[in-house]
């Protein structure tokens, strides 16, 4: 999900760009250009962390730039189809829940909750479910699968989909309730096998 991808470039480095030096003056170009930029083949580009901008540059006629071939290092967040990710609830709608993962938010939809019939209030900024009483607020941690992924170009958001609705996503409470409620019926599953295995034991005497 999260990144370190390599990329290069060339940057037009201004004459009042000189005044620093040439590391720094190309790093900051890139940060301009890059970062919170979203591309279709490495995904969010977050941060530039590092850059190595040739010594020599090129002068353009009519231009007092110089323009230099830089390689840099950029912290990169992408998601991926059926990566299971863990967020926080940012947001409550009357068509379900918005989640903070990494740099961006993806929609939770009722549909992809639970099984259970769910009603939204969004005033209170709380999913219940009828049946369960469980519920999803602002705030909660939820752990979930992603479904859906659509990254356009440029500074928009994109669009990323998840679900919960499978065994031990959903709210970070759920999932813990789920591993219990397994663990003792594993637990009370090896002590019916093994009361049969001394029972048989006794009748072969």
């Amino acid at each position: 999900m999260f990144a370190i991808v390599h990329m290069s470039d060339v940057v037009r480095i201004p004459p009042n760009r000189l005044t620093h030096s040439l590391n720094d003056a190309a790093v900051q170009i890139l940060k301009e250009k890059y970062e919170s930029m979203i591309s279709p083949d490495v995904g969010y580009v977050i941060m530039i962390t590092d850059a190595n901008p040739s010594s020599v540059g090129k002068l353009v006629a009519g231009d007092g730039a110089t323009y230099h071939k830089v390689t840099f290092k950029a912290l990169t967040f992408y998601p991926k189809l059926q990566e299971i990710i863990e967020g926080e609830v940012v947001e409550i709608t009357d068509f379900g829940a918005f989640v903070r993962i990494g740099p961006t938010d993806a929609l939770l939809h009722l549909s992809q909750i639970t099984d259970d019939y769910l009603k939204s209030d969004v005033k209170q900024g709380v999913i219940v479910a009828n049946q369960t009483a469980r519920s999803l607020k602002i705030g909660s941690k939820i752990r979930a699968r992603i479904t859906a992924v659509s990254l356009g170009k440029g500074a928009g958001m994109g669009k990323i989909g998840i679900t919960c609705r499978q065994p031990f996503l959903g709210a970070v409470e759920w999932v813990t309730d789920e591993i219990k409620k397994a663990k003792a019926g594993g637990e009370q599953q090896q002590s019916q096998s093994a009361s049969a295995k001394e029972k048989k034991g006794g009748d072969r005497k």
